[in-house]
């Protein structure tokens, strides 16, 4: 039996794993993927509780897929409710502006729910709640 030399050995050892090697690369196609379709959920971007005079002003920007519906308000002086309303919105009506008489410094809250889903609660706190 022949036996190769020690400086072939390396070589031989190489030339017969290179089958393996050569199985061991990248081969998912498409090497680009399809887009991602990403349908976020409705939510409120900005909203803002604001004093103009004696009055409280509550602007909110709704963002996301959505059905039309009504964006509801309900206006908190710390504990006591104070009141409610709503506005219509679809997709070319996404702002919507509440406002709520309320000439006396408090501890006001807004909680902006649509479609049954709270989604942001803003203050503004005049006096310690």
């Amino acid at each position: 039996m022949v036996r190769p030399s020690p400086t072939l050995r390396p070589l031989l050892l190489a030339g017969l794993l290179l089958p393996l090697l050569v199985g061991c690369r990248y081969t998912y196609l498409p090497l680009i993927p399809a887009p991602a379709e990403v349908a976020l959920p409705t939510r409120v971007t900005s909203a803002a509780l604001t004093r103009e005079g004696g009055a409280l002003v509550l602007r909110a920007r709704v963002e996301g897929r959505f059905e039309p519906g009504y964006l509801s308000v309900a206006w908190f002086d710390s504990g006591r409710e104070l009141g409610r309303d709503s506005v219509y919105l679809d997709a070319a009506q996404r702002e919507a502006t509440f406002r709520l008489e309320a000439p006396e410094a408090g501890a006001y809250r807004a909680v902006l729910a649509f479609g049954g889903n709270v989604l942001r609660q803003v203050e503004l706190y005049e006096v310690e709640p």
